[in-house]
């Protein structure tokens, strides 16, 4: 009789799996295709030591991979040759591992509202401390920081939107996030420019009250360069609600603060928007 010592029941099944191939077949098995290290430790009867090894096998057998600080993600046969998912199958699961909210924000955003042109490989997610990016296959997860009191007062779900995937689901930024985020960090949105586009593109589906009550939490003069592009493109209704904002601004900023610093012998040469207080120091150019 097998002594009950050896009777483990797991909340994986009712009995526990004997190898990590077998932990890994019960994940698929229900539908996960992601694990911590502690799970699988308190999933399979091996020492730590030998768990060490048995995910070094794993991985060297192209069954998993380990993605971001003791984090894995199961490959599908599908999977191998880009080295893992589509980081939508998995964001969510490694940010709840991480304990840290988030939000899929920046180009693959402005790809799920409509701007096909801007599904750039990289995956950039909104989060409230600074971690590190990574690539790993064809991925490349880019993680932009906000100021916690900001994050938190814009990270709701009434401002949220999903991505969806065989996995499940990831939360990612609606139309005005994704709107605000861009022009907040329009070095990793393709420029002023690439803001330029998400305007034109998908601009006119931001509502107006939502627009101004979460650009309150964003610096004043990449609102007023985001009201400044939906009036070029004239969504006057969203522009109007950002007006407030360029009335109170007491000082004029460029357009597209990417370029150099204007020579102020050589500012006379720029046009200035009085109303949105921008020196129009570059061409608004799109990709019709």
């Amino acid at each position: 009789m097998q002594k009950l010592a050896n009777l483990r029941v797991s909340a994986y099944g009712l009995g526990m799996p004997s190898t990590l191939d077998r932990f890994v077949d019960d994940l698929l098995a229900r539908g996960r295709a992601t694990f911590s290290r502690e799970e699988a430790q308190r999933a399979v009867a091996l020492t730590r030591s030998g768990l060490d090894a048995a995910l070094v096998r794993l991985g060297q057998r192209g069954r998993a991979v380990n993605l971001y600080k003791g984090f894995y993600v199961v490959l599908r046969p599908e999977d191998v040759a880009y080295g893992v998912p589509d980081p939508a199958q998995w964001i969510d699961p490694l940010m709840d591992h991480l304990k840290l909210d988030y939000r899929v924000s920046l180009l693959r955003a402005a790809a799920l509202h409509g701007a096909s042109h801007q599904a750039a490989m990289v995956f950039q997610v909104v989060v409230p401390r600074q971690l590190r990016s990574f690539e790993i296959g064809r991925a490349r997860v880019q993680f932009v920081t906000q100021a916690v009191r900001d994050f938190d007062a814009v990270n709701q779900a009434e401002f949220l939107t999903s991505i969806k995937s065989r996995a499940g689901f990831a939360k990612a930024a609606g139309v005005e996030l994704t709107l605000l985020d861009s022009a907040r960090y329009s070095e990793k949105a393709g420029g002023i420019n690439g803001v330029a586009q998400m305007v034109m593109t998908f601009g006119d589906k931001a509502a107006p009250r939502r627009l101004s009550q979460l650009a309150a939490h964003y610096e004043t003069p990449c609102v007023r360069r985001l009201g400044f592009l939906l009036e070029h493109f004239r969504h006057d209704k969203q522009a109007k609600a950002l007006e407030a904002f360029a009335t109170k601004a007491k000082t004029t900023v460029l357009l597209d603060p990417a370029a150099k610093p204007v020579i102020v012998s050589l500012a006379e040469d720029f046009e200035t928007n009085g109303k949105w207080k921008l020196l129009l120091n570059g061409e608004v150019e799109i990709d019709l």
